[in-house]
């Protein structure tokens, strides 16, 4: 098996596997796109939907073959399960993956399995929360990126935050890809932002108190990821946010007492 980058030509018979949003930016790509480039050569497209899970983003509506989701992040909820689930368009497809399963052995336990259908019950209630809530962040963490030095905004000094990303901030690409029309349902609850220096990705982390210190996402609790302590080769400066269900107002004051915090420390961290 040979593994080639997104945009080089693809071959008959290529598997292109698209995650969208980005892990960890949460910057989304455009699937219609890769669909007809992949499918030109008689090729499939799977796309891993796991920071955009329903109803924010239907793959299927832009031409994607397969879906995959990590069961475990939006789907299960509140970090209490380990889950995968692929979804296909159809009922042979759909034979052919479970009797690959069942003898391959790669089944979910019961407990995991009662837990996962509880999850889904709340699905439409916590997903567009999440999402509405990590958009207001997203876009008041941006005008802070874009503060100079010497200027503060919203109570918080300029220069501490370089740079925000989320799929909400993208606008129209050189190919004329809009991200509005593929994330229907509103924008995605995990996005980074990059800080100025090293030290205050490092302290950000321990100076937020609503933001649990912890690797994962899509559970109801907020969590805050430096993001260099679990991908060695991450920019040292860049922090995953993942936006729980709690007030977003909490969740901004929150953000705002520790960026105060790093900003007046600057030259003490």
């Amino acid at each position: 098996m040979e593994v080639v980058d997104l945009d080089v030509d693809f071959r008959p018979g290529d598997l292109c596997w698209l995650e969208t949003p980005l892990n960890p930016t949460g910057e989304s790509r455009d699937i219609q796109f890769y669909a007809d480039k992949v499918h030109k050569v008689g090729g499939k497209l799977l796309v891993d939907s796991t920071f955009g899970p329903p109803p924010l983003q239907y793959p299927f509506k832009f031409g994607a073959d397969c879906i995959l989701h990590s069961g475990t992040k939006y789907f299960g909820g509140h970090s209490d399960l380990l889950a995968g689930v692929l979804v296909v368009k159809s009922l042979e497809e759909w034979n052919k993956l479970w009797n690959d399963r069942t003898f391959l052995g790669s089944m979910m336990g019961s407990l995991e399995s009662w837990l996962l259908l509880r999850s889904l019950r709340t699905l439409h209630l916590r997903v567009p929360r999440q999402s509405a809530s990590a958009t207001v962040l997203a876009k008041w963490l941006n005008s802070l990126a874009n503060t100079p030095n010497g200027e503060t905004y919203d109570g918080i000094p300029g220069g501490v935050i370089s740079q925000v990303w989320h799929s909400s901030l993208q606008g129209v690409d050189g190919r004329g890809f809009d991200p509005s029309k593929q994330m229907q349902g509103g924008w995605n609850a995990t996005f980074a932002i990059l800080l100025a220096k090293p030290e205050y990705a490092l302290a950000l982390p321990h100076k937020l108190k609503y933001f649990v210190p912890a690797t994962s996402l899509g559970g109801v609790e907020s969590l805050v990821e430096h993001r260099l302590q679990t991908d060695p080769t991450s920019d040292p400066c860049l922090i995953r946010l993942s936006v729980g269900v709690e007030d977003v107002e909490d969740l901004k004051a929150d953000l705002k007492q520790a960026l105060q915090k790093l900003g007046s420390t600057k030259a003490k961290l």
